[in-house]
């Protein structure tokens, strides 16, 4: 059934793969060979280690994530712990789990950090003072949320001094956030100037509702996702899983925009890089009209 509803809500949005817009294919300079990352799935946002905020509570549930992971094909994740008003995030208490869970699991997986981050001055402050220890795998890509309630103005403004830093903000699963649905041309004013976007896998699927599905097909067909990840918290609601969200995304757009959302961008971010797949997104009032095919 779930891919039934992805399917209608795709063609609902008059998602084609004739209207998606395609990057270039990865270079030859990153970690991992292009050869390879057919294997692969990265994903850049869960909540895999144990006690830290409101993921798993201790290691048995957290190495029932990673084999989760594994035998979904998932090969690099990244472990974003909140760094909220209601989570303090204690960067040397994250690397000795990451360390522990990774010996538990004996190097089948790729294990990194990062943080989820959110927009309040305490955090703003800490990153200022050091900035890699919140960001993916230490290099230079953050992840950022927005709370639910108030988005103002001059979070412009704040995601231009985060860029200042030297950093890559990546906005998180703004299909959920009902201010970013009814307000669309934010979200694309933010890529234009740069920023990054990243849904999660169970909205494609249907997880979190009709509204947060279609809005995440229609941005991925308007050119404004770069990233797919699981957002993962527990084994149930919320599991370390990708392959059904990827499947769905190949059917309705092809390889090479799968590939883009759930390997080579993810892997290009994981290693410092430059994203080799980063549709071009036009002011609303440049958007020429276009005629619409469907493939259903």
């Amino acid at each position: 059934m779930a891919g039934e509803e992805a399917t209608a809500a795709a063609h609902e949005t008059g998602v084609c793969r004739a209207d998606v817009y395609s990057g270039s294919l990865a270079g030859s300079s990153g970690l991992v060979a292009l050869g390879e990352l057919a294997k692969t799935m990265v994903d850049i946002h869960c909540h895999i280690l144990p006690g830290l905020d409101d993921g798993p509570e201790n290691f048995e549930l957290s190495l029932a994530m990673a084999e989760s992971a594994m035998a979904d094909g998932i090969t690099h994740v990244v472990a974003t712990p909140h760094s909220s008003n209601e989570y303090f995030f204690d960067y040397s208490r994250v690397r000795e789990l990451r360390d522990e869970l990774e010996a538990k699991i004996g190097g089948r997986l790729v294990l990194a950090t990062g943080c989820d981050f959110h927009l309040n001055p305490e955090n703003l402050d800490a990153l200022r003072a050091d900035a890699p220890r919140f960001c993916i795998n230490q290099r230079d890509y953050l992840l950022v949320e927005f709370n639910e309630f108030s988005i103002p103005p001059a979070m412009d403004q704040t995601l231009h001094e985060i860029q200042l830093l030297g950093l890559r903000p990546v906005i998180t699963h703004p299909e959920r956030n009902a201010i970013l649905r009814a307000q669309p041309q934010r979200l694309a004013k933010w890529v234009r100037l740069g920023c990054f976007i990243q849904v999660t896998a169970g909205s494609l699927t249907g997880s979190f509702g009709p509204r947060a599905q279609k809005d995440a097909w229609r941005w991925i067909a308007d050119g404004l996702v770069h990233f797919v990840a699981s957002d993962a918290h527990n084994m149930r609601g919320r599991p370390l899983r990708l392959r059904a969200a990827f499947d769905l995304v190949q059917e309705q757009f092809g390889e090479e925009k799968s590939r883009a959302l759930f390997v080579e961008n993810p892997m290009a971010a994981f290693e410092g890089r430059d994203l080799p797949h980063v549709p071009e997104v036009h002011d609303e009032k440049e958007i020429p009209r276009r005629k619409r095919f469907f493939f259903f």
